[in-house]
């Protein structure tokens, strides 16, 4: 079971949480042009994409109307302030994750999350391993976390060199990564370990600085930051990672645009591979404006609101005998000491299969996932019920969709 731990300030609970910051959320929801405008819809997907405040969608329209040009190949004004817009976009990835400058770090602009993490597999790590490394990697977290590792053995197998990927263990109830089986997976040839921060269906902190502690000083860890970037706080320092790969848009910015940060110091420079291309300049364009936004806000408060919710959600669902909630059991109650859930509630109906119970919900305005979630292969394959929340989502949104749920009992 995971450790007990709470994820707001001592003696915060669920209702004094949404009491404190309600009129702080009423002000950034009003900032969501589609969430204010669809009043009779209920957007529950943000795990899948984030929706845009005004400020996101204005700095794109402010681009592509003021400045719009290509970066690095051209001398011209527009192409000079488009590249130094790419620029000052590392910069601030780096400022938004607590790169302080001393990390030896660069930051690399992507397609998303499943690019970047390719990249890292491809483009650094096969030309580090040597015959009977092993690698740690996560066997039921998110398929783009699992997949470019087996591509890399696939790769390396090729030319003769043998890797072992080994599955980072799992506790069976939580979901969460066992910290103590941990300590035995990795060996003398352990060079890498792939790991997820929060994860897309259980919704826990993955705890990721107890795998530094698990593996030692030297072993670069790669962290899939895909669910944690814009919904709580993301600090380098703090989690002692080598990469952080996001995707924009689960962010609050556009689609098509993620970014590597790489620290740099415990291997070789990590660079892309092959020639780049022209980059995404209006999604980097949006990725700026969003971390800019989110700052703004607060990530802090943003993880305390969306906690809150979850909390309020779980408390409720938990005690509704047809319903199976995944994940940690322990963290259900809303004055759970265990409360790790980060704005994902994934779960299951006795009798209603999921693809159904996710169109009895959409004939009632609420907008859900409902399939195997991406999850890999050694995860849970069966279909379920997603409900993910972000900061323009409300506590009046969450008792609408409990008293639907009531009724279908």
């Amino acid at each position: 079971m995971p450790d007990a731990r709470t994820d707001g300030m001592p003696g915060d609970t669920t209702a004094d949480t949404l009491e404190e910051l309600s009129g702080w959320q009423r002000e950034l929801r009003e900032q969501f042009p589609i969430i204010t405008g669809h009043p009779d819809l209920v957007y529950f997907d943000s795990a899948a994409t984030s929706q845009k405040p005004r400020a996101v969608l204005g700095a794109v329209s402010e681009y592509l109307t003021t400045s719009n040009a290509n970066a690095g190949r051209g001398a011209y004004p527009w192409a000079n302030r488009t590249t130094a817009m790419v620029e000052r976009a590392r910069r601030r990835v780096g400022e938004f994750l607590g790169d302080t400058g001393r990390e030896g770090s660069g930051v690399h602009f992507t397609g998303g999350t499943t690019e970047g993490l390719r990249s890292v597999a491809r483009d650094w790590l096969t030309g580090l391993l040597a015959d009977g490394d092993e690698i740690l990697v996560p066997f039921a977290d998110h398929r783009a976390n699992l997949e470019p590792w087996l591509e890399t053995q696939r790769l390396l197998r090729l030319q003769g060199v043998t890797v072992r990927l080994r599955g980072l263990p799992y506790q069976e109830v939580s979901g969460d990564y066992d910290h103590r089986a941990l300590a035995a997976a990795a060996g003398p040839r352990t060079r890498f370990a792939a790991v997820t921060h929060v994860h897309h269906v259980y919704g826990g902190d993955m705890d990721v600085r107890r795998i530094r502690e698990a593996v030692g000083p030297d072993v670069p860890i790669c962290l899939d930051a895909a669910q944690s970037i814009g919904h709580l706080p993301v600090s380098v320092r703090e989690l002692d990672v080598d990469f952080v790969v996001f995707s924009g848009h689960k962010a609050l910015a556009l689609p098509g645009t993620g970014a590597v940060w790489a620290r740099d110091t415990r291997g070789p420079e990590f660079r892309p591979g092959g020639w780049q291309g022209t980059p995404n300049t209006a999604g980097i364009a949006a990725l700026t404006a969003a971390l800019d936004w989110l700052d703004a806000a607060g990530t802090e408060r943003i993880a305390r609101w969306t906690t809150a919710l979850t909390a309020r959600f779980t408390d409720r669902l938990h005690r509704l005998s047809p319903y199976e909630i995944l994940g940690c059991q322990a963290s259900l109650p809303a004055g759970s000491a265990v409360r790790r859930r980060h704005g994902i509630v994934t779960f299951r109906h006795r009798d209603i299969p999921s693809d159904d119970l996710g169109f009895i919900l959409f004939s009632h305005g609420f907008m859900v996932r409902a399939d195997s979630l991406c999850q890999a292969g050694a995860g849970d394959r069966e279909g379920a019920v997603r409900v993910s929340l972000h900061v323009y989502n409300t506590a009046e949104e969450v008792d609408r969709l409990l008293t639907l749920l009531e009724t279908l009992q």
